[in-house]
């Protein structure tokens, strides 16, 4: 019956994750798959999140959640990617669902607009993270790129790209990231996303935000100013979210979407949408997760202590960045390696080619991801000089042209 199927090759980033663990060499780094490690290279438990594990009253049944979630998870969801205070928050403009993590937001979003949108088709930033085709495209959404990353000058081709989004047609639907650029690092600019936000509103199109690594670029308040901009100036707009990288809660599935209307009746109308759209997927949410979540955000003094461990987060990572800009340069003193400090988050995008990718695997246990993507939170002070070391070697050719 079954011979038909073919093979799958498996994800390249899980599949090369594996490679990394049987690899035996003493001496080996994982800068491939996007979890964030401490300094002792193991993902940490953050101590905000121990504490409001710890108050969780296990002995209260593990009931279904409704399908949109819990009610508390999904207020602190609003908050936290809007403000308490946002003018669509305080209107009730905003339907909130809790998802399977960032993925089933985008899951979750992709199907209820090819089913309330199906003329329209998607535009996505040139590179964009790989599983973005699988979720999106397999949810039946038509797929354009418009230009986004520069290799000459390792930042935005920010001309080019304001241009394809002025060609735009009403209600296409553009994926922009907010902060923390998945592959590249390369953020715009406050006043580039203003000059987006601009463009996007005056063409009338359904912005479609992915927010995966709130707090790891400039705060958590800096890195949603573009979508509480937007949805300030009346944008109609839906907005994934995630807490698996900020709260180092990977399994637990812990997301959200959010979709910002025009009025709160349009709101009430789209969640029940939501609902059945969830209904057609998986039923409900998971419930252990999201208790643990609401247990942080819903106390002052665990979300104060969680903020500064986000804070903590961010600094290791930027310490690391600048780091390894010191060794390289150390090692090849005429090679501009700045990019390293300005590109921003857990990501950056090397400049390498998939030839020197396969060299720092196969000889020096060095992984990246076959685009040259480096998930800069696996770097340690433990494994810097190894990193440092094998890039520069690798690197040497494209010094000395």
């Amino acid at each position: 019956m079954f011979k038909h199927i073919p093979s799958y090759p498996g994800d390249p980033i899980l599949s090369l994750m594996h490679t990394f663990m049987k690899d035996d060499r003493p001496h080996k780094a994982n800068l491939s798959i996007g979890l964030y490690y401490d300094e002792a290279g193991k993902i940490p438990v953050l101590k905000s999140v121990e504490l409001a594990q710890q108050r969780i009253d296990e002995s209260v049944p593990h009931v279904y959640l409704p399908m949109e979630g819990d009610n508390t998870y999904r207020r602190l969801i609003a908050e936290t990617v809007f403000g308490a205070d946002h003018v669509a928050v305080k209107e009730q403009r905003v339907a909130t669902i809790h998802t399977l993590g960032g993925s089933g937001a985008l899951k979750v979003g992709a199907d209820f607009l090819k089913t309330y949108f199906p003329d329209s088709e998607l535009w996505i930033s040139d590179p964009t993270w790989e599983n973005h085709y699988n979720i999106l495209g397999g949810a039946g959404l038509v797929m354009h790129t418009f230009p986004y990353y520069d290799p000459a000058t390792n930042g935005i081709r920010f001309d080019e790209m304001m241009a394809a989004l002025e060609q735009l047609p009403a209600r296409a639907i553009v994926l922009l990231q907010p902060c923390c650029h998945n592959p590249t690092g390369i953020d715009p600019t406050r006043e580039q996303w203003t000059a987006i936000a601009d463009v996007l509103l005056r063409r009338n199109v359904i912005p479609f935000f992915d927010m995966a690594y709130q707090g790891f670029g400039d705060g958590l308040d800096e890195d949603a100013w573009v979508v509480r901009h937007m949805a300030a100036q009346g944008a109609a707009m839906l907005v994934g979210n995630s807490f698996s990288k900020n709260m180092s809660l990977y399994g637990e599935r812990v997301g959200g979407l959010s979709v910002v209307c025009n009025t709160s009746a349009e709101a009430g109308q789209v969640l029940g949408q939501l609902q059945a759209t969830v209904r057609k997927n998986y039923s409900s949410p998971p419930l252990f997760g999201s208790r643990v979540v609401s247990g942080v955000l819903g106390d002052p003094e665990l979300r104060a202590m969680w903020a500064a461990e986000v804070t903590q987060m961010r600094k290791r990572i930027h310490e690391m960045r600048a780091a390894l800009r010191s060794g390289l340069k150390a090692r090849l003193p005429d090679l501009d390696v700045e990019y390293f400090v300005t590109q921003r988050g857990m990501f950056s995008y090397t400049g390498l080619g998939q030839a020197q990718v396969d060299t720092l695997r196969d000889e020096y246990g060095v992984y990246l991801i076959k685009s040259g993507r480096m998930c800069v939170a696996g770097l340690s002070h433990g494994n810097l000089e190894l990193v440092a070391d094998s890039m520069a070697k690798v690197m040497q050719p494209a010094a000395t042209r």
